[in-house]
Order: C-alpha cells, then structure tokens, then sequence
C-alpha cells in the first residue's frame, strides 16, 4: 500500500523538514508486520511529494500463533498486503509520529501554519459506497478525487471492485492531515487488526481532539475506528459531547462563590454540586485532598484557588482529560510554589494505588455511575480499604428524579455512559454497607432543588472515621 503527501508550499523542500525524513535517502522501518519505506518521488523548489510504502507480511503476521483452522486459509489468502487499512494507520504512527504531533525543530513555524497539502492514497478500500468517501472527508474542508478500480480488467463483465484511490487536498497544517488520515482510514477499511480496548478510545479522542466532535459523522467514525465496540464508542461519544460543552462555556464561567449566591433555579446543578462538595471538603478541615475521577479539572481549579487545600491531587483514568486539565488549570504558568500543591496522575479506580494513601480526604463526583456494577467491590477496596482517607465525598445522580426532566425518555439514564443509576434508598442502603465494612459514618445530603417526592436531582454522602 502506498500513501504519498504533497505539497506546492514555497519552498516546497521544506517538506523533508517537516516529515523528520531527509529526501536525498530511501529510509526503512521495521514494524511488526513488516517493513516501511519512506522515500521522495518529487522533490523541488516548487513541488514535493514524500511516499510511505508499506511491505505486509501476512504469513509472517501468523506463523505461530494459534487460530481458528476452519478461516486458517482466510489468514493467507485476503487484501491486506495490498489496502491501506489500520496497518497503514500505525505505519503512520510510528514513522511520522514528531510530525503528526506537530513538532517541527527546524521549521517550527511552518508545522504550526497551514499549507497547501495533498494525500493520495492507493488503494483505500470503501466498505461503504463512493459518496462515503465524500461524507467523511469533505467536512474537513479537503477536495477530494476519486479513481475506482475494476475487480479485473481482463473481465469487465466482473464489474467494479470496492477499492479506490483517492486524493484528499486542502490548506491545513500537516500534523491535523497526518491524524484526519490516522483515524479514518481504518474506518474506511472497517476491520482493525489488532485488538481494540481502552487504549485506542485515548488515541481516538487525542487524534480527534478539535475535528471529530463536530464532524456529522462522528457516530459512524466512532463505532467503525472503535471496532463497533458498543461500551467504547458509546463513552467515545458521551466525551466528545462533555468537550463540546466545556468549550462554550469556558469563557463564561463563574467563581462558585458567586454562583452560590444566587438563586438556586437559575444556578446550573454542576455548579451547585462542586459547591456543595467544596464547601463539604473545607468544613472538613482537610488540607491534602485527592479529586478521584477529576476529569478536565473543574473542582481542582475550585481546590487551588483556596489555600486551605496545601496538597492536591487529581487522578482520571483518561490521558486526554489530564490533557485538557493540565491546559485549564495552566499549570505550566503556574508561579512555583502554586504548581508544587497540584499534581495529575494517570490511574483506575478499579487497582490498588500506593499513590492515594495518606491523604486527608477525598472527593469522588459523579463517577461510581460510570462503573459496571460487578466492578464497585474492586472500587470500595481501592477507596475505603486502600487509599482510606479521613473523609470520602461522594456525590451519584438520583434515578427518581429523573422524570422531571421532559426530555429524557422513560427508562434511560441522564448519561449515555451510565452503567446504572440509584434510587435514594440504593443509595443509602450501598453507602451504610460500605460505611459499616470498613469503619466509616455516612450521612447523606441533597444537592440541588428538592422535590417533596421524588427528592434532588443530585445525591451525595460524606463517609467521615475518626
């Protein structure tokens, strides 16, 4: 398979700078499956082409591993030697990974500006039609240019095959062309060959970050890159939205003291939960705290700005959301002595983690719902047996609420993420268990409008040992 990149860009051999690849030399890489070759067709002034042929040994990929012998032909005899597929997505990875980031020494300006590039790719298999193509890429803003290829021209009766060459051209910076091109061009193919887990929802959501949430189809790119692993694409979606929405309304938030004093109607309920944690969190008298679940650091910037709070953690099991907390929080331009009382770390809820230990107090908001539900036993060891800070807040949605919102079906859950929702008397009756194993009081607290019958919206219970 072949793709070759292009650009009219003056001076166009500035390309070899911005690839990491030296034109004057055909450069070999051994992967896996086999071996890419990176090597300049075109180079002058005023035009460069830079090609990444990619050699597949699939009987190589085999030997040896075990396999269902009733598709033991299938593993020989296929396209994938010849189709740009996933295989070509990680030869992309892994040859070009300082230019797909963005990262250019030499010509760091250029990698940041956009210019005039173009991708052919032959052949790209379209498991979906010719106007598939169109759906997936014009959105991105490229012109695209179509060439299908006959099953067999000896036998045109055989008609057309499914297999296109296509070239994608526009004006953007090469790092957002390299990734458009590392996350839908297994979508095209719709088949990875490799296995598909929680690693490669972060390297969606890394790779999609600015492009995927708005694109219209970002359903289908989703499942197809995912696998069509349903719990995957499923929370893949949920946090495309969450980053859509964090995004709007950045610029327009609010100190939660300000917020606080206003009528509670008008007050979004997120915002009335982080207070009340907050305020649950300082009454406490804790000075180390660690945010479980802290995702893009909402309730961290709320933590620094009170120097009550001397050691702060917050730990998420999602890169991409430490990404964006890192950026929000600006600790990078933090002064010293501000950054040293907040640190990030990358961990589950689901594991032991020295990490937690010795901490005054934690708070875990909205989280224990995204979990499956055979998994809390591992959860109430982490937290109450192993990290077992002084005081546990912890705040989970009320399912009996959730007839006040409109429009929400019957039956469905607030989150497309949810892997089940309490009633107030779950609730309590999982927080008293817990808090009686362990050695723990628990009281619980309304957060939001409280309803006479059906109660909040938001239900929170403080764990406190002495």
């Amino acid at each position: 398979m072949l793709l070759t990149i292009s650009t009219t860009v003056q001076p166009a051999t500035d390309l070899g700078f911005l690839l990491h690849k030296h034109p004057d030399r055909c450069q070999s890489f051994d992967l896996s499956f086999g071996k890419a070759h990176v090597f300049y067709p075109e180079i002058s002034a005023e035009r460069a082409s830079a090609a990444l042929l990619l050699d597949v040994d699939p009987v190589g990929m085999v030997r040896g591993k075990s396999r269902d012998q009733s598709f033991l032909l299938d593993h020989y005899v296929n396209d994938r030697p010849y189709v740009a597929s996933s295989f070509l997505s990680v030869a992309i990875a892994q040859v070009f990974r300082s230019a797909m980031s963005g990262r250019c020494k030499e010509r760091q300006e250029l990698a940041e500006t956009a210019i005039p590039l173009s991708a052919r790719i032959d052949v790209l298999p379209v498991r979906g039609g010719a106007d598939f193509v169109e759906r997936i890429f014009a959105p991105l803003g490229y012109q695209i240019q179509l060439t299908r290829h006959p099953l067999d021209e000896r036998f045109p009766e055989w008609g057309e095959s499914p297999y296109f060459s296509v070239t994608i051209s526009g004006i953007c910076r090469l790092g957002e062309l390299l990734s458009h091109l590392y996350v839908l061009i297994p979508v095209f193919d719709n088949n990875k060959h490799y296995f598909v887990g929680d690693d490669e929802l972060e390297k969606l959501l890394e790779h999609g970050a600015g492009w995927l949430g708005t694109h219209p189809e970002k359903e289908l790119i989703s499942r197809r890159y995912l696998n069509h692993k349903s719990s995957l694409y499923r929370e893949a979606l949920a946090r495309l939205a969450d980053d859509d929405r964090s995004d709007e309304s950045e610029a327009d938030s609010l100190p939660l003291e300000s917020l606080l004093e206003q009528d509670e109607q008008t007050v979004p309920l997120n915002d009335q939960r982080l207070g009340t944690v907050l305020a649950t969190l300082k009454g406490s008298g804790a000075r180390s705290v660690l945010d479980l679940g802290c995702g893009e650091g909402k309730l961290l910037r709320e933590l620094i700005a009170d120097r009550q709070f001397e050691r702060i953690v917050g730990m998420d099991v999602s890169v991409r959301a430490l990404e964006i907390a890192q950026r929000r929080l600006k600790l990078d331009r933090a002064a010293e002595r501000q950054a040293d009382r907040v640190t990030l770390i990358h961990g589950s809820l689901m594991y032991r983690d020295e990490r937690l230990a010795n901490f005054d107090a934690a708070a875990i908001v909205e989280v224990i719902e995204h979990l499956d539900p055979p998994r809390l036993s591992a959860f109430e060891r982490v937290v109450f047996e192993c990290a077992r800070p002084r005081t546990i807040v912890l705040t989970t949605p009320n399912q009996e609420y959730n007839v006040k919102w409109e429009t929400l079906p019957a039956g469905s859950f607030r989150h497309s993420d949810h892997r089940f929702e309490w009633t107030r008397q779950e609730f309590q009756q999982w927080g008293e268990r817990v808090a009686s194993q362990h050695g723990y009081t628990v009281r619980f607290v309304p957060v939001g409008p409280v309803d006479e019958r059906l109660g909040s919206p938001t239900q929170m219970g403080v764990f406190h040992r002495d």
